[in-house]
C-alpha cells in the first residue's frame, strides 16, 4: 500500500500528517511519501522522522497593498502554474494508492490532481473553522475529516465529512510526566513551565517573553522553562535578554531552544503550558490533559485559533488570554497563580479528559481504510 501525505507551512499542518504515517507503517507496513511546498519547514522536519519528501513550487498571497506584495503574488501567480505539472510528476513516479492532504498549499495541487485521476483522496482540517486550502479542495475529495462537530454545517458536502478529531503522535502516550522529567534530566521537585508559540513564533510574545524570562530570573527561577522561540526570533530573543545582563549557562533551570524538536517529552513533562491556539496543539495539550494558558494569535483567517481556544476555556479546561491583555508580567502572573494552585490544576487536567478525543488516530485510519476499500 502507497500512501502519500501533503502538508505544510507550520508544525500544525505537519504533526498530524506524521501521526498518521506512522500508525500507517506500523499497522500496515505502507509506503508512505510526503509532498511540501519547496523551502517549507516540512522539508527539515518531515526528514527527521524517516519519511521522504519531494516539493512543489507554491506559495500563499500577500493581501497587503506594497511593491513587496506584489512581487511575491507575482511569484505565487507563476507558481500556481507550474506546481500543477509538478504534482502529476510526483503522482506518476510514486503512484500511490491513497493521497491524504492536511492542510497548507502544497495540500492544494496534489491532492487536486489526484482527485482527478480518480485516486481515492481525503483532506483532514484541524481548525474549528475551515482553511482556504480544505475550502478548496471539499468539493474534489472523497472524505473531509474535521475535528468538531460543528464543523459539518461548514462543508458543501455534509454527507462526506466525518468528525474524527485531530491526530496526535503515538510518542506523547509513551511516557507520564516522571518519566518524561527524568528523560530532560530533570531531578529537582521545582515545576516544570512549557513555552512555545508557534513553529515559526511570535514577535510580540516573544517580547513579552523577554520580559517574562527577566522577572523569573530575578525571583531565583522557580520552575523550570523550557521554551521554544520559533525560527523567526530566536537569536532576537537571545540578543534580549544578553542586553539584561542574563547569561544563560549561569541559570540551568532555563532551556531556550529555537525549535523544541522533541515535544512529546517536552510536553508530558508540563505542569503549565504557555502557547498559542493551532488546532494540532489543542489537540496535543487536550490529550495529555496537561493544564494551559492559552493565547491564539490574532493574526489568522476567520480568527480561527480563539475560536479553538473557547471550545477549552469555555469548559475550563485552559486558561484563555487574548494577545492585547498579555504583558511579560500579566503571563507570569498567570503561571504563578496555576502553579500555587494544585486543585485547580487537578481540576483542569479532569475538565480536558472529559472533552478530549483520545481515539482521533483510530478513527481516522477507519476512514482512510474505508476508501481503500
Amino acid at each position: 500500500m502507497k500512501v502519500l501525505f501533503t502538508c505544510g507551512g507550520t508544525a500544525g499542518h505537519i504533526n498530524p500528517a506524521v501521526a498518521l504515517a506512522g500508525m500507517l507503517t506500523e499497522r500496515d507496513q505502507a509506503q508512505v511519501l510526503f509532498v511540501g511546498a519547496e523551502g517549507g519547514m516540512e522539508c527539515s522536519l518531515v526528514p527527521r522522522e524517516g519519511y521522504d519528501i519531494r516539493t512543489v513550487q507554491i506559495s500563499s498571497f500577500y493581501r497587503s497593498v506594497n511593491w513587496n506584495s506584489l512581487k511575491h503574488n507575482l511569484r505565487t501567480a507563476k507558481n500556481l502554474l507550474v506546481s500543477p505539472a509538478q504534482a502529476r510528476k510526483i503522482l506518476d513516479d510514486f503512484q500511490p494508492d491513497l493521497v491524504v492532504g492536511t492542510g497548507g498549499y502544497a495540500s492544494y495541487p496534489v491532492v487536486k490532481a489526484a482527485a482527478g485521476r480518480g485516486i481515492p483522496t481525503a483532506v483532514h482540517e484541524s481548525n474549528a473553522q475551515p482553511g482556504l486550502t480544505t475550502k478548496m479542495l471539499a468539493k474534489r475529495v472523497d472524505k473531509v475529516m474535521v475535528g468538531f462537530e460543528e464543523c459539518r454545517s461548514l462543508y458543501p458536502h455534509p454527507e462526506r465529512v466525518e468528525v474524527t478529531g485531530t491526530p496526535v503522535r503515538s510518542e506523547f502516550f509513551t511516557q507520564d510526566r516522571l518519566e518524561a522529567r527524568q528523560m530532560l534530566g530533570i531531578t529537582d521537585q521545582k515545576p516544570v513551565v512549557v513555552t512555545t508559540w508557534g513553529s515559526l513564533g511570535a514577535q510580540v510574545m516573544n517580547q513579552y517573553m523577554v520580559d517574562f524570562v527577566a522577572r523569573e530570573v530575578a525571583e531565583g527561577c522557580p520552575f523550570h522553562h523550557i521554551y521554544g522561540v520559533g525560527q523567526r526570533y530566536y537569536q532576537r530573543v537571545l540578543d534580549g535578554l544578553a542586553q539584561r545582563g542574563i547569561r544563560l549557562e549561569e541559570h540551568p533551570e532555563l532551556d531556550i531552544r529555537e525549535y523544541i524538536y522533541d515535544m512529546p517529552v517536552v510536553m508530558d513533562s508540563a505542569d503549565v503550558i504557555m502557547s498559542r491556539a493551532g488546532a494540532s496543539t489543542i489537540a496535543e495539550i487536550s490529550a495529555i490533559a496537561h493544564p494551559s494558558i492559552l493565547v491564539p494569535s490574532p493574526n489568522v483567517a476567520a480568527n480561527h485559533q480563539e475560536k479553538n481556544a473557547r471550545v477549552l476555556s469555555d469548559q475550563d479546561a485552559a486558561v484563555l488570554m487574548l494577545e492585547k491583555d498579555c504583558s511579560g508580567d500579566a503571563l507570569y502572573d498567570q503561571v504563578n497563580r496555576m502553579l500555587s494552585d494544585v486543585e485547580g490544576l487537578r481540576q483542569m487536567g479532569q475538565n480536558l479528559r472529559k472533552i478530549s478525543v483520545t481515539d482521533a488516530n483510530e478513527r481516522i485510519y477507519n476512514v482512510l481504510k474505508g476508501l481503500l476499500k
